[in-house]
């Protein structure tokens, strides 16, 4: 079975519409990387080039920040359910 992982609107026309895949891996490094291995093109929208999370993505484990965890080397356990949230900006004056 693996994670759950919640694909966010903006994503989704990389996972084909999915909104919600399972996902194997034992940190949230592996999750995404085998994330990538089902839907080429999408670890990129989630991770800079330098391997960091993108400042404006926001990733729970189970509603934990894992920037207060571990970051990508967070453990992940089967069943854990891994929230990928696009960062929203703007407003009105």
């Amino acid at each position: 079975m693996g994670a759950v992982v919640r694909i966010p609107t903006p994503l989704r026309r990389v996972t084909n519409g999915a909104d919600v895949v399972n996902v194997a891996g034992g940190t949230l490094s592996e999750v995404l990387n085998n994330l990538e291995k089902q839907y080429p093109g999408v670890k990129a929208r989630i991770v800079d080039t330098t391997g960091e999370l993108h400042r404006f993505v926001n990733i729970y484990v189970n509603t934990e920040d894992v920037r207060f965890m571990g970051g990508l080397e967070t453990s992940i356990k089967e069943g854990d359910e891994v929230s990928i949230v696009p960062a929203v900006a703007g407003g009105a004056r």
